[in-house]
């Protein structure tokens, strides 16, 4: 096997398990349908007109028909009163035609992030982060998930098989992807350890790490020496870098080409856990 065949088997394909799963996920939905009548249907709101958030509730119509489900849009202006905007997730709450509710963030200044996503009915909370799915997460009771950590869940399971017994260090403690990821490695048996900003040597608690979760958002703050041998690598992390000759780049949170040689498997950016 040449060098660089070996080095492509260490690359988790966020792609291809994206679109297996999305093959399985439409083939419940049909059956849901034959079973009941219905299709699920997602309403996606966006408030203001945030170029990276656009993208992303595109990306997630796309993926809603791709897996055979109805997508319903509301694409509301940045001076939307947060009145108006928890006016329209009530209706939403009531429609049956809707089955899950996603407000896409960040909310502009004047909305009250807490007071909105705590608006959605918990059991079309599909983002899970109100309060009773965050709850019930932190329980190990079943619930909406947020979807970022549940696909690194995915990854990593279609990757490592049982995840029981290995320690899993997430560098990174967000509500929105640090703390959930947590809580469903805990529900598989690793072992946990969390950094954050006021961890004394984040280096030296990742490289005891048989798995390293890295979301943070700041372009290749992992090297290569804070990656254990033999680690399984998955960056969260997604950022746009200037290049010398006036062209970007995306990058992740892990510097990439230095990190693969250590690595067992890791994902790439893009193409892994964002796909």
């Amino acid at each position: 096997m040449k060098p660089d065949d070996a080095y492509r088997r260490k690359i988790i394909d966020g792609k291809a398990i994206a679109r297996a799963l999305t093959d399985s996920i439409k083939e419940k939905v049909e059956n849901f349908r034959l079973e009941t009548g219905q299709i699920p249907g997602l309403a996606v709101v966006l408030v203001g007109n945030d170029p990276a958030s656009e993208v992303y509730v595109k990306n997630k119509a796309i993926q809603t028909h791709r897996a055979g489900m109805r997508s319903f849009m509301h694409m509301l202006p940045e001076t939307t009163a947060q009145e108006e905007l928890l006016a329209l997730i009530a209706r939403l709450n009531a429609d049956a035609a809707i089955h899950g509710i996603l407000v896409q963030l960040p909310l502009p200044q004047h909305l009250d992030r807490n007071i909105v996503i705590n608006a959605i009915a918990p059991h079309k909370d599909v983002d899970g982060l109100g309060e009773v799915n965050a709850g019930r997460l932190s329980l190990g009771m079943d619930g909406h998930v947020p979807c970022t950590p549940l696909g690194c869940l995915k990854l990593l399971q279609d990757t490592l098989g049982t995840l029981r017994g290995l320690h899993a260090v997430i560098i990174g403690a967000s509500n929105l992807v640090g703390k959930p990821m947590a809580q469903l490695l805990l529900k598989q048996g690793c072992t946990v350890s969390i950094a954050h900003i006021d961890t004394k040597d984040p280096g030296g608690l990742a490289r005891q790490a048989d798995i390293l979760i890295v979301a943070v958002g700041k372009a290749e703050l992992v090297p290569s020496d804070w990656v254990k041998p033999g680690a399984t690598v998955i960056d969260v992390g997604i950022t746009r870098m200037d290049l010398p000759d006036g062209k970007t780049r995306l990058v992740g949170d892990v510097a990439f080409n230095d990190a693969l040689e250590k690595a067992a498997f890791i994902t790439p950016v893009p193409g892994g856990s964002g796909r």
